[in-house]
């Protein structure tokens, strides 16, 4: 294994993490008042993919602004066949930023995980071991009413009528009300599990809407067939400003989502995201995967660097996905991923935008412009610690030995670096559950550290003290590892900072050759063994290892991992030597990581076709914990599986 100095690797920026003890409620006030809300939750029976019980829960949750919640509605179980009247209560912790969880009102002891923005929030049970799809938006001051919805609205629908995966219908359609509870016509166009890429279309004529209590229950009559898509009533709430709309069957276990048609849209900035998924990819395998998701991204100049916090019915436990996508928007500010599976549609200027599935990835998905943060004093954006190499959003876990950027105003008097990594820099400090972090940069505006070993979750939190004057406090989730790639330029999104065996680094004119061993710079690996002081450098006397398992992906195809731990004689860096797998077609490719809970593929590696080059040697070989599967790259919004079905179920009470 040969040493690398990499000078060019000095503006490394670092992740964040949050609270010791408690999570941070100082958003709490941003749910308050009474909401409509619908959840629905599905639990898989066998590996094939079909439902066992299925749950929809709907009415008003009202919010006391100080953590507590009480629900007045109904729940429509698959176990009882019928609706029944559904009250309860609970509590919620949100923290500055919106991002927070509430007590899950159907399954003791666990929570709903998501995020508050324009007064709607939207999560999922992810680490609670199950599926489900939560969203609440506020009633308002001014009950709506059949004369002011108007239309247009795009809508985006996912049901599961039956439970098998073969009758899963993804339906997208446009609603335009007049004003006096008439619909029209109603165009429908979407897919069924079982009919594979069929486009079905059906007309629905004379639907009529009625609004009650600020509500609306749409008309669309008929029984369900195998060749048609929506039949019956849907209940449907709105946003206080119109321009968001949810909902579904009281009787079924669908979801809908929907916003006001904008003529043109603009896209950038940071959303926070959850959505529902149906991967029916391996039909043909006798089984589909059911997955749903809350997370963040960020967009700008045509790019998105994305985020899922992702539970998947095949995979134990909740992970991390942080992936990079492209975009182009239409005249009329729609836009579809370069796969060409999903379709996304913005309202509202931009500030709102859902998604439908298309074919074999039926699924529905909302997003909601983040609001804007600024603060007096000392001040840390609520939303503004992100992963150094990958710029990976808050939403995603932070791990011990991780390199974080911190983003606020105030934050140093001036402009500092040292490269030795003090723990106090031009009079700063920084803090993780109350122990020092070891910092290479400071300035007003942006701090980079190194999150301590010891700092251990779930929660961490983190504070800036400059001059003695303490910060606001910011508390983000814990992980095992929380790999991002390291890219030139940096940022996240580009080419991998990797080298070739002599040290040279791997270009578009400087390829990584078929069966090559290249260095690729990372972040966030977790603990190593043997463990090193902070703020130490990597050792070179006895390499240290990341503890967890680390896999990597080029181009999708598993590639053998010769080393993954700390980079020799460097400060906060990982390194992880990756051969380039045969098969691999030239060009740039994306290098993938992969941890126990985390995976990230947002670093391109340029690939030359051919010849063979001898790489550096070996270390020790790891075990593949998730492998990818033929699925092409390209597919950039969804991960495969491991084979091996969670036994959780909902526990009502």
């Amino acid at each position: 294994m040969r040493v690398v100095r990499l000078a060019f690797f000095l503006w490394l920026g670092f992740i964040w993490q949050a609270a010791a003890q408690s999570w941070d409620t100082s958003g709490n006030g941003l749910l308050q008042g009474t909401y409509y809300f619908r959840e629905v939750i599905y639990v898989i029976a066998d590996n094939s993919g079909n439902l066992g019980r299925a749950l929809s829960v709907y009415g008003n949750i009202a919010f006391d602004g100080t953590g507590g919640y009480s629900i007045t509605g109904t729940v429509m179980d698959s176990d009882s066949g019928s609706p029944q009247s559904f009250n309860t209560s609970g509590a919620y912790s949100i923290s500055a930023s919106g991002y927070g969880f509430l007590s899950s009102p159907v399954s003791t002891g666990d929570s709903i995980y998501g995020l508050v923005s324009q007064g709607i929030f939207i999560g999922s049970s992810t680490d609670s071991g199950f599926n489900d799809l939560f969203i609440a938006a506020p009633v308002g001051s001014s009950a709506a009413t059949n004369a002011s919805f108007k239309g247009p609205y795009w809508i985006a629908e996912l049901d599961y009528p039956s439970g098998s995966p073969l009758d899963v219908r993804a339906s997208l359609f446009q609603l335009n009300p007049d004003g006096s509870g008439n619909l029209g016509t109603v165009s429908v166009s979407g897919y069924i599990g079982g009919a594979g890429t069929t486009v079905v279309r059906q007309t629905i004529q004379g639907v009529r809407y009625a609004f009650s209590n600020g509500a609306a229950n749409v008309a669309f009559g008929g029984s369900l067939t195998t060749q048609n898509l929506i039949a019956g009533n849907r209940y449907l709430y709105i946003s206080p400003d119109g321009n968001f709309v949810f909902g579904g069957s009281p009787t079924g276990w669908d979801m809908f989502v929907g916003v006001r048609a904008a003529s043109s849209a603009t896209f950038g900035g940071i959303y926070y995201q959850a959505g529902v998924e149906e991967d029916e990819s391996q039909l043909v395998n006798g089984f589909a995967t059911l997955q749903t998701f809350y997370g963040s991204l960020k967009a700008n100049s045509g790019l998105i660097l994305n985020h899922r916090r992702i539970q998947s019915v095949f995979n134990n436990s909740a992970y991390d996905f942080t992936y990079q996508d492209s975009f182009s928007l239409n005249p009329d500010g729609t836009y579809d991923d370069p796969s060409g599976f999903q379709h996304y549609i913005f309202g509202a200027g931009g500030a709102i935008r859902i998604g439908f599935g298309k074919n074999p990835y039926l699924g529905i998905n909302v997003a909601f412009q983040s609001p804007s943060f600024s603060g007096s004093g000392v001040f840390i954006y609520p939303n503004g610690i992100v992963n150094a190499a990958s710029s990976a959003l808050f939403t995603v876990g932070i791990a011990p030995g991780e390199l974080i950027s911190i983003y606020g105003t105030n934050l140093a008097s001036g402009s500092a670096v040292d490269a030795t990594f003090p723990t106090t820099l031009a009079g700063v400090q920084v803090t993780v559950n109350g122990i020092a972090a070891h910092i290479y940069v400071v300035s007003p505006t942006q701090i980079s550290a190194i999150v301590p070993y010891a700092a251990t979750g779930p929660i961490l939190q983190f504070q800036v003290i400059n001059q003695d004057v303490s910060s606001n406090a910011v508390t983000m989730f814990s992980s095992l590892t929380s790999p991002g790639v390291f890219t030139l330029p940096p940022g996240g999104i580009g080419y991998a900072a990797a080298l070739h065996p002599d040290f040279s680094i791997v270009t578009p004119s400087s390829p990584a050759q078929i069966g090559e061993t290249v260095a690729v710079f990372v972040t966030g690996l977790g603990l190593v063994n043997p463990a090193i002081a902070d703020g130490a450098p990597g050792p070179t006397d006895q390499l240290s290892s990341a503890t967890s398992t680390i896999s990597a992906f080029v181009h999708g195809q598993a590639a053998t991992v010769h080393y993954a731990g700390l980079a020799p004689q460097l400060i906060g860096l990982y390194q992880i030597n990756v051969e380039v797998p045969s098969g691999v077609s030239a060009g740039d490719v994306y290098v993938d990581i992969s941890g126990p809970d985390s995976y990230t593929s947002q670093a391109l590696l340029t690939v030359a076709g051919g010849a063979t080059a001898a790489g550096p040697e070996a270390s020790t070989s790891v075990k593949l914990d998730r492998p990818r599967s033929a699925l092409t790259r390209p597919v950039r919004s969804r991960l495969p599986v491991a084979r091996q079905r969670s036994s959780r179920e909902v526990r009502s009470r």
